[in-house]
């Protein structure tokens, strides 16, 4: 079996005469947290859509999970887990409503969904907030309940948009700790974040400027490469010459 589990060559989407995401090329291997850095406008959303089945390339190709993302997105979704920055979560419903709603889309069974479901709630010590409203709950709790949401299922692949926006320092560094034990038991996180200190934490860094990958390698790599202190100071190296904006 290939270690490669995503891989893109040339792939493109425009929108009329624009074109949000030009030609990018990359490969992301199994059990990586693989950081997808850009500035606001940069492309990196529409990317992940298509990675996600969700939206069609304009041409190039791609394959997440051995499945054709022009071919094949039914499949795609049912093989990874997405989390946005909004948590994806319906406030209304109690914690177990919806670890139950979200198990059923990814087609566990009834089964499945009880062993698993519970398995989580003692993992993050939620037990005990199991029939409690999800709008009643802390947003660094929503967070990390929407994480297990995503990975209910245990897909191969998690994708995180912005995952950590608008939550505490602390908050933030329990969540990458919850992103390292999935990377550490095989599964592959691909992860967009404006916060440059979590790129750090990434295992490899894409970073698109206006459409197009610019830089792709380890952190360390990346500051020797561009004689940076920080991945702060390599980003803003490369997104000043930025024609897109906020």
């Amino acid at each position: 079996m290939s270690n490669t589990i995503i891989s893109v060559r040339e792939l493109t989407k425009c929108f009329g005469d624009f074109t949000a995401v030009n030609r990018i090329s990359f490969d992301v291997e199994r059990g990586e947290i693989f950081g997808f850095l850009g500035a606001n406008g940069a492309g990196k959303t529409t990317a992940m859509r298509m990675l996600c089945g969700l939206s069609y390339p304009t041409s190039g190709s791609g394959k997440v999970a051995g499945f054709d993302i022009m071919e094949e997105g039914e499949e795609i979704k049912r093989h990874i887990g997405y989390m946005s920055q909004r948590f994806s979560l319906y406030n209304d419903l109690t914690v177990w409503e919806n670890m139950r709603l979200f198990a059923g889309i990814y087609g566990l069974s009834k089964s499945e969904t009880e062993k698993r479901a519970t398995e989580l709630l003692e993992k993050l010590n939620f037990a005990s907030e199991r029939n409690t409203l999800v709008g009643a709950l802390p947003l660094g709790w929503k967070q990390k309940l929407s994480f297990a949401v995503a990975t209910i299922h245990r897909p191969e692949v998690v994708f995180l948009d912005e995952p950590t926006g608008g939550v505490d320092p602390i908050t933030r560094r329990q969540f990458w700790e919850m992103i390292y034990e999935a990377a550490d038991s095989g599964t592959t996180i691909f992860v967009t974040t404006h916060y440059m200190d979590e790129a750090e934490y990434c295992t490899r860094v894409s970073i698109m400027v206006d459409g197009e990958v610019k830089a792709l390698d380890t952190p360390t790599r990346l500051k020797e490469q561009f004689a940076a202190k920080s991945m702060d100071e390599v980003f803003r190296f490369l997104a000043r010459g930025a024609k897109r904006g906020e």
